[in-house]
């Protein structure tokens, strides 16, 4: 069969999926600094306003980082896909993922079906309709597409039945998103600088149940779609490389965790490593264990992380 892009191709879309990568960690990294750090510091923050370019960069990290991080996480994502699945699939997972997650959220913070009621704070962008900052469809995605993938390549790598594959895949892809919202979501509201509020508080450090409900309901419609569409143009993605996307998802877990202990949360810390982080590595050992064993042997690239291998048409 023909590669989905040529070799030439495929190895400058490698290295900007790199720095792509590499950007979105050194973002999330600088605004745990500034969050945990800077904010609350005030000897620090005295002695940065005597330095207008200084306060200057704070001002920005604070009022930007934030969409810098996830714009960064979906160019990252989306490029993956794109080299790894086609624009079809790639296409055919994001817009579902985006539109989807963009109606629960706006429906979230007008009615508080299906999360609960909440509403953004600044710092994470333009706000859709005045209610749902825009960079928030673009997370659902990115982290959306990287748990679906790692979910379905582990399960194809076993060789059960197609439908039964995929059918797990979608609620293992729908658990491990909501599990990094058991660590992200308590931390992100209760922050030096909170990024949203729960004006229904709950009896999970201050969140309802629902919102959990809610997370796995989105991520299960969309996914569900996306599976629909993909059967337009059947693959099979046992033998991908998934370092970009367990990347992504660990990268992004060890955000929202270091923000959880910092503040004293540790429960929802333990929940989303038993839930997320152990299935997401014994689902990426499968599918490198599916693919060594049938081929034999291991490709090396010159960037291992983001290594993907075109999948295989049926």
């Amino acid at each position: 069969m023909k590669p989905l892009i040529s070799a030439n191709k495929q190895n400058y879309i490698q290295k900007f999926m790199f720095y792509l990568l590499i950007g979105h960690i050194l973002s999330m990294a600088f605004g745990l600094a500034g969050i945990l750090l800077v904010l609350p510091n005030q000897d620090f923050m005295a002695k940065l306003s005597e330095f207008p370019w200084g306060q200057t960069a704070f001002s920005w990290s604070m009022a930007g980082g934030g969409v810098v991080y996830m714009v960064l996480g979906m160019a990252a994502v989306a490029v993956y896909a794109y080299r790894t699945l086609g624009i079809w699939h790639w296409l055919a997972f994001m817009l579902p993922a985006i539109f989807v997650s963009l109606g629960s959220e706006l429906l979230g913070t007008s009615t508080g079906f299906p999360f609960g009621h909440y509403r953004y704070l600044s710092g994470l962008g333009y706000k859709i309709a005045g209610l749902v900052p825009f960079t928030i469809p673009l997370s659902w995605f990115y982290l959306g597409l990287s748990t679906y993938i790692i979910a379905r390549a582990g399960l194809e790598s076993i060789k059960i039945k197609s439908w039964l594959a995929k059918i797990a895949a979608i609620a293992f892809g729908a658990l491990l998103l909501t599990s990094w919202d058991f660590v992200l979501d308590p931390a992100m509201s209760q922050t030096h600088l909170p990024f949203w509020i729960w004006e229904q508080p709950g009896a999970f450090f201050g969140m309802p149940y629902q919102n959990f409900v809610g997370w796995m309901g989105t991520g299960i419609v969309f996914m569900t779609i996306a599976t629909l569409l993909w059967q337009v143009k059947p693959l099979n993605l046992s033998r991908a490389r998934l370092g970009l996307p367990v990347a992504i998802y660990l990268s992004n877990f060890a955000f929202a965790t270091i923000l959880s202990l910092a503040a004293g949360i540790y429960l929802p810390v333990l929940l989303g490593i038993v839930l997320g982080i152990i299935p997401v590595l014994v689902f990426s050992w499968m599918a490198l264990a599916g693919s060594a064993s049938s081929e034999n042997s291991f490709d090396s690239e010159v960037v291992p992380l983001v290594t993907a291998k075109v999948p295989v048409v049926k």
